[in-house]
């Protein structure tokens, strides 16, 4: 047995090169590859604060991913690291299951008193994909077994666990492993196509649907399921006592300019909710679902199924109490009225850019503080490059959208010290999905360098991007 292991401080002492090759030898050699086609793949972070990142090397880099939903708050909120810092000095119990949490107790008031109607009972997982599967399990459960179909769309991004990957239709999730049975698609936004799935699964009981899984709005492409759509589909549900699940996993906490993108509309509250990302804060692994208590009361509520769904970091002490910081943050810091100012300052400034960009800007989508932009494709024009990329590369039809969207996002790392990412739902976007605690002097500064960038015209970025990402120049 090798005793060498590292320390912690050996470990941040290691180079880049070092690290790539642990990846590959330890962790996953698929995802350096593909992180290193990008200049951050290069580059190693010395601390986060508010919306920046500061590297190693010196440079400070302007996070517009958000951290990709978890950092509503920014990098390492004061408040936060307070509260988990008060936490440890009082050596206060992180989870035991024979004694109660006064956390996970007073964690779930405070959510049963920011949502509508009767959504009072919360459970708290770790992920996203969690909760979803939880979520799923108590629908299933609350027929007892005698319903076998759950439908969800054909845009859907729900999670990869087996249960959450069986329900996400988005090719992000592109090899078909083993999935849980009845799983059926509708059209995104359809409410015919609702309809048509429940007539065609009725059986001598009536419909065989246990459950409807919807996202009010796709934060991976972006797009809205639409007011008339979820409030007819909530009627439809009660008609025929169908659970009604959300995903906000990311638009929830204030993200889309509302607590969770539903509340914008009166009569659409679900019979379950589920939501993570911003829930911690930015710093805790948790993730929670929000039943109505009749649906929680029938499904578990007896002695018997009282513990039938149960994990071990379920309540972890200092999760919690993050996540009940985290939560008091936003609605005294107004986090809806900043992901609506950010809205207004985004959405003014890329319509600037689509307007004198005709060509290269086709989109822009979004809502809040995550918006996104659809670029004109052309396929003709990478082409040209045949010689460098790898031909296989070109039997992927998102191929063209991937290769101008991913050279958009380099520049403006390598160049303009700004980190953006992209959504790989049917379309690829570029996604800009700032924290809400982003000030107007950095979006400027991004609107500004989003100009240059595209002023440098396709041909130049695609250059700079295929010698960077196929030949390592």
């Amino acid at each position: 047995m090798d005793e060498n292991l590292f320390s912690v401080d050996q470990i941040e002492q290691l180079s880049i090169k070092e690290v790539h090759d642990l990846y590959k030898k330890y962790v996953n050699p698929g995802q350096v590859e593909l992180i290193s086609a990008f200049g951050f793949g290069w580059d190693q972070v010395e601390y986060a604060e508010e919306e920046k990142i500061v590297l190693k090397s010196g440079r400070t880099i302007y996070d517009f991913t958000g951290g990709i939903g978890v950092l509503n708050h920014g990098h390492n909120h004061p408040r936060i690291l307070e509260a988990r810092k008060t936490f440890q000095e009082k050596k206060r119990l992180e989870v035991h299951k024979n004694f109660f949490s006064p956390y996970i107790a007073g964690l779930s008031a405070n959510i049963s008193k920011l949502l509508p109607e009767d959504l009072n009972i919360s459970y708290f997982p770790n992920s996203g994909g969690e909760a979803v599967e939880g979520a799923i399990k108590m629908a299933y459960k609350y027929h007892e077994g005698n319903r076998s179909r759950i439908l969800c769309s054909d845009r859907s991004f729900h999670g990869k666990l087996l249960g959450s990957a069986s329900v996400t239709k988005s090719p992000e999730v592109r090899f078909k492993f083993p999935q849980i049975p009845g799983v059926h698609e509708f059209k995104f936004g359809c409410i015919e196509s609702i309809k048509k799935q429940i007539e065609t699964l009725k059986n001598n009981r009536g419909t065989d649907v246990y459950a409807i899984l919807v996202e009010p709005f796709s934060a991976s492409s972006l797009t809205s399921s639409g007011e008339d759509f979820l409030k007819e589909l909530r009627q439809i549900c009660f008609r025929e006592d169908i659970i009604l699940i959300y995903d906000e996993v990311y638009t929830g906490w204030a993200k889309t300019g509302h607590l969770f993108n539903f509340m914008q509309f009166e009569n659409c509250t679900p019979d379950i909710l589920t939501m993570a990302k911003s829930f911690g804060g930015g710093k805790a692994s948790i993730s929670g679902f929000v039943a109505r208590e009749k649906v929680f009361n029938k499904a578990y509520g007896n002695l018997e199924d009282s513990i039938i769904h149960s994990t071990t970091y379920n309540g972890f002490g200092e999760e919690t109490i993050t996540a009940i910081e985290a939560v008091i943050i936003i609605i005294e810091g107004d986090y809806l009225g900043k992901a609506r100012e950010l809205n207004t300052l985004l959405t003014c400034g890329l319509s600037k850019l689509k307007r004198k960009y005709p060509n290269f800007i086709q989109e822009i989508r979004g809502e809040g503080a995550l918006m996104g932009l659809k670029f004109v494709d052309n396929f003709m024009l990478i082409k040209q490059f045949s010689k460098i990329i790898p031909s296989k590369m070109f039997k992927d039809s998102r191929f063209s959208q991937k290769l101008i969207t991913g050279a958009v996002i380099n520049y403006l790392y390598c160049e303009k010290n700004i980190l953006t990412f992209f959504g790989s739902n049917q379309e690829i976007l570029l996604i800009i999905s700032p924290s809400l605690i982003t000030s107007k002097e950095s979006i400027d500064y991004f609107l500004k360098s989003l100009d240059e960038t595209i002023e440098v015209g396709l041909f130049q970025l695609l250059s700079k991007f295929v010698k960077f990402k196929f030949s390592g120049k």
